[in-house]
């Protein structure tokens, strides 16, 4: 089946007459658990739940593929409260004392503040460089993990997943990709030959910008049992309403990501028709240094981009003048939402840097008030 159909599809409960088509929130912490506890899935709801159960299924239908060998396979996702618990959950999972894990500079701030500060006092050694021009290949030997992120957030660089994929299993190091910006659907880093396909779905994947939450996939049922294991042991669980919210959002994905990432392709060229602007990133343009890249490995080239006005008064005047830009962090929400990247320090950008993510709104009436709000910078 076609994505669309496939996603809306998994959505649905199992046919028997008289059930609702969509499976309810489940409310419990402990279950009837009489006799031999193995002879039922749920036990207790730190472990497991039927909703996540539901949900966890339905995305790792999103995530399954093919790999480059036209092999297919399928993959299984285990949900957690948000997608820094996800990200935790790797690296919790797989590094040890001594261990080396290689890393983008430019990767998410969250996450590499979690390595600097709480893993590498703990006998963890970072190797860091940036994202583009597949840096990390260089860092590989001795490494345990490899963590990618493609486009990195917030410069939208690029990296060759299948690659330094490839590379990182030579050196005998396994894989993870923060696939947040595009989502499994716009990019299938398992396929890509990556061994963990992690996501924070606050953002595109549940998109109502309304929900905290995230996942982590995998192929090999091993990897799957110790990321399970490490989210059952920490108590980095979903609530049940959560789930099913998050359920009910995913079988619009097709829809919204499509619309926010032809938004995003618009907006992105306009702006570099704008003299005020200075930069613009974004791959889906053909000037982007990664863009070939992006086009082998991306189904959609995402809903954020970033560009650079002169100064801060600039951006923040922008900002300000615009009455359709919501100011706002985080993206991949229905509503397109921007800020200075700059004012929540971090990462390494100039004053004038404005990240955003477009929404779903008439394009017409985007790049109108863009533009007005452009001129208020001169």
């Amino acid at each position: 089946m076609r994505d669309s159909t496939r996603i809306i599809r998994s959505t649905l409960s199992r046919t028997v007459p008289g059930e609702p088509l969509h499976t309810g929130p489940v409310f419990a912490a402990p279950y009837h658990t009489p006799g031999d506890p193995s002879d039922t899935p749920y036990t207790y709801a730190r472990s497991h739940n039927p909703t996540w159960t539901a949900l966890e299924k339905a995305i790792g239908q999103i995530e399954s593929g093919h790999l480059a060998t036209g092999e297919s396979y399928r993959a299984t996702a285990l949900v957690f409260a948000s997608g820094m618990a996800a990200c935790a959950a790797v690296f919790g999972a797989v590094l040890r004392p001594g261990d080396v894990v290689v890393l983008p500079s430019n990767a998410y701030y969250t996450a590499r503040v979690l390595l600097q500060e709480y893993f590498a006092p703990m006998g963890i050694t970072l190797r860091m460089s940036p994202t583009a021009g597949n840096a990390q290949a260089e860092l590989l030997e001795g490494a345990r993990l490899l963590w990618l992120e493609s486009p990195s957030n917030p410069g939208m660089e690029i990296c060759d997943i299948a690659l330094l994929s490839e590379a990182a299993h030579r050196a005998g190091a396994l894989v993870a990709v923060d696939n947040t910006t595009p989502t499994p659907l716009g990019q299938l880093p398992l396929a890509l030959g990556a061994d963990f396909s992690v996501a924070s779905d606050t953002k595109s994947m549940t998109g109502h910008s309304d929900l905290l939450l995230g996942h982590v996939a995998v192929r090999d049922l091993e990897l799957r049992a110790k990321i399970d294991q490490w989210r059952t042991l920490t108590g980095a669980a979903l609530g049940p309403m959560e789930a099913w919210l998050a359920l009910r959002s995913i079988a619009t994905l097709p829809l919204r990501l499509e619309r926010s990432c032809e938004n995003a392709q618009r907006i992105a060229e306009f702006l570099t028709s704008r003299k005020e602007v200075t930069s613009v990133f974004y791959p889906g343009l053909p000037s982007h240094p990664g863009h070939e890249i992006a086009k082998k490995q991306m189904r959609y080239f995402g809903p954020v981009l970033s560009f650079v006005l002169r100064d801060k008064t600039a951006a923040e005047t922008f900002l300000s003048q615009s009455t359709l830009l919501t100011d706002a962090t985080s993206f991949g929400g229905i509503t397109t939402t921007a800020e200075r990247r700059a004012k929540w320090g971090g990462d390494t950008v100039p004053d004038g840097f404005i990240r955003l993510s477009a929404g779903c709104e008439a394009i017409e009436d985007l790049i109108e008030d863009m533009a007005q709000a452009l001129d208020a910078t001169r």
